[in-house]
């Protein structure tokens, strides 16, 4: 009999990171546009598009590191002994 192909935890933690990689980047884009690089230090329109984006990259390779170091690190689902005679 072959294990089953996915348990709750693993599904809930594909929950998680597919919500981080939805809205995670997206807020942080606009959070640091208009927040950090145009309100506290001043730049123009065309300057925090592009930092903004790059922002955004960076959250995306951080959330995707993220799932692999804990992919990486599941524990591995035993499977049953079966008895030789």
């Amino acid at each position: 009999m072959a294990p089953p192909i996915a348990s709750s935890t693993v599904m809930k933690t594909m929950l998680v990171f597919t919500l981080m990689m939805v809205f995670l980047p997206i807020f942080s884009y606009f959070f640091s546009k208009s927040v950090i690089f145009e309100g506290f230090f001043g730049m123009v329109h065309q300057s925090s598009y592009f930092y903004a984006a790059v922002v955004a990259i960076a959250v995306v390779h951080i959330i995707l590191g993220m799932f692999i170091y804990v992919a990486w690190n599941e524990d591995p689902r035993p499977y049953p002994q079966f008895k030789i005679d």
